[in-house]
């Protein structure tokens, strides 16, 4: 997949619902969410943060501010879930994911404002993730959590992910799914994003 200009990238977005029926959108972050996103990690409990990045952070470092905001290098990319909140768009969820070319395979981590879980905001979040992996070209899709993240490790279970144990660290488990639907049967924005930058990368595409 070519490298992304952020213009190209703002009009890819989606619409989920919570439980209730509450439109969600997803979009690809972008600089002006600086300081939202700090917000928004400041605000998350001291052990959502813990299962988020598997240790003890007050907010983004500098260093990984920057690789959150830089959407699209290295095949890595931010999604934010915002809401409309008081007049104000609000991010209430945030993914991070990560396409590993060699392995044919999607890696994920993400994470819900502490005040809307249990609205379906994370299950909506990963069914979209799915499509995402799919139009990129995974095969397969996975994340790690830490083993004592009960509801981390219920969501991935429902969502039909198997555990394996993780490779090199005994505190955390792997949970991975088969990607087995077509793109199509769970369209989303970053599908067609990926099939405009491929017909770009073809060498018909001029033609």
């Amino acid at each position: 997949m070519s490298t992304l200009r952020l213009e190209d990238l703002k009009q890819y977005s989606d619409v989920l619902r919570t439980r209730q029926g509450e439109a969600i959108n997803i979009r690809f972050v972008e600089p002006r969410d600086t300081e939202e996103l700090q917000h928004y990690f400041r605000s998350l409990s001291t052990r959502s943060r813990y299962n988020r990045f598997f240790g003890a952070i007050s907010e983004l470092p500098k260093g990984l501010l920057s690789e959150f905001l830089d959407v699209g290098a290295r095949e890595r990319f931010t999604v934010v879930a915002t809401k409309m909140v008081d007049g104000f768009e609000t991010i209430v969820a945030e993914a991070r994911y990560a396409f590993h070319a060699e392995t044919s395979t999607l890696e994920f981590g993400l994470s819900v404002d502490d005040r809307w879980q249990g609205h379906g905001i994370a299950t909506a979040l990963m069914k979209n993730l799915e499509c995402r992996a799919a139009a990129l070209g995974a095969e397969h899709m996975f994340g790690d959590t830490l083993r004592s993240n009960e509801t981390m490790i219920s969501l991935a279970r429902k969502s039909g992910f198997a555990f394996v144990n993780h490779p090199d660290d005994w505190k955390l488990v792997r949970f991975d799914k088969e990607i087995a639907v077509a793109p199509k049967d769970i369209p989303c924005a970053s599908w067609r994003l990926a099939a405009l930058s491929r017909q770009a990368d073809s060498p018909s595409a001029s033609a």
